[in-house]
């Protein structure tokens, strides 16, 4: 694939130095930046994993559906704050959801900006069309900015949990701030994916720099 491709060249320069998770956190990095967000230093030395798992992704990354409390326990567990959460959510400013996880946000609950809502029901049907998308932030979708914030304070956060930043809590406002204050926003989440980049990274002998992305070294 083109990852393969690509890391092949930084192998061929490098051999057996930089790990493919060090290239994903430099990836995500430009990538924010490229569509107008901030930059940071990335912190580079990690290792890939020994194996992959499943079961703690799906058990440690709370769900459209979570509330604030099953959000801010899940962020606690990993060492990082509300302040944290509120600010790496801004993330959702990029990207797509499923019908299937937001049809319940939109048809169900009464505290959705009913024009946000009538919109997304062209889109995702009460039922079937699972997989039809929308996207995250309805405001600015294709650009890095606050717009995913000044959705929320209008009542157009596409899911459950993106609505639980703003809805009566202690996170409105933090929330409130970035929707008015984009240089606020863009700082804090560079500092947040710093501090989510140094999450037990592995180092020396508790990993590898793969070969290939897809499978540990023979």
């Amino acid at each position: 694939g083109r990852s393969n491709a690509r890391t092949f060249k930084v192998e061929t320069a490098c051999p057996g130095t930089v790990s493919y998770a060090d290239i994903l956190a430099l990836a995500a990095r430009d990538s924010v930046n490229l569509l107008g967000g901030p930059s940071w230093a990335v912190p580079l030395g990690r290792c890939d994993a020994m194996f992959s798992n499943a079961t703690g992704a799906t058990t440690d990354l709370s769900g459209p559906g979570s509330d604030l409390d099953r959000l801010v326990a899940g962020f606690t567990a990993k060492g990082l704050t509300s302040h944290d959460l509120a600010a790496l959510s801004g993330a959702h400013t990029v990207g797509m959801a499923r019908c299937l996880s937001f049809r319940m946000r939109v048809y169900c609950d009464d505290d959705i900006s009913p024009v946000f809502a009538s919109q997304m029901w062209q889109v995702c049907p009460s039922s079937g069309g699972d997989t039809a998308v929308a996207p995250l932030n309805s405001v600015t979708p294709a650009e890095f900015n606050n717009g995913y914030y000044r959705g929320l304070v209008a009542g157009a956060g596409l899911l459950h949990s993106d609505h639980e930043l703003f809805n009566n809590e202690p996170l409105d406002t933090l929330v409130r701030l970035y929707s008015a204050n984009g240089a606020a926003f863009a700082s804090d989440f560079a500092a947040s994916m710093v501090r989510l980049g140094n999450i037990s990274p592995l180092t020396g002998a508790t990993g590898e720099v793969r070969l290939n992305c897809r499978k540990v070294n023979s």
